[in-house]
């Protein structure tokens, strides 16, 4: 299975903020749109992720401001990116290796979606489920 394939299930929407947004206008975004991260974007270019890991370990364990903190300050840059002709095992492998939740998708110099372990773990769990059950229907047969 490709990153198109669940891209084209889950769908392409992104969100996003500048690098010079403060942490707290991320949390707000974030919160607005029930997501763990966002993409941090200067015009079409991904310079990081900034994710609710991020904010635990570089804000609130070290007791900066929110208010006073810029995303750039604490996003995770450079970014580990895929795009949609790369594969969900590979995507699982990046996850794994990198201990990272979040990938941004790039097709052409442009970002087409994101996805989220969660994202990998089901289409993952989907891919068995169909091979499971075409085994059992040849086992019927």
């Amino acid at each position: 299975m490709l990153v198109r394939h669940v891209l084209d299930r889950k769908g392409h929407a992104t969100h996003a903020i500048g690098p010079d947004a403060t942490v707290l206008d991320a949390l707000k975004v974030m919160a607005e749109h029930e997501i763990g991260a966002l993409l941090v974007m200067q015009g079409d270019r991904v310079l990081g992720v900034m994710s609710e890991r991020d904010y635990a370990r570089k804000v609130a364990l070290l007791g900066r401001a929110s208010r006073d903190t810029p995303v750039s300050q604490i996003m995770s840059s450079p970014p580990v990116t895929v795009t949609p002709a790369d594969t969900i095992d590979g995507c699982m492998r990046l996850v794994t290796d990198k201990r990272i939740r979040h990938l941004p998708v790039i097709d052409g110099g442009r970002v087409v979606g994101v996805l989220s372990i969660g994202d990998l773990v089901k289409a993952i769990l989907s891919q068995q489920r169909e091979t499971i059950e075409q085994l059992e229907a040849y086992i019927r047969s």
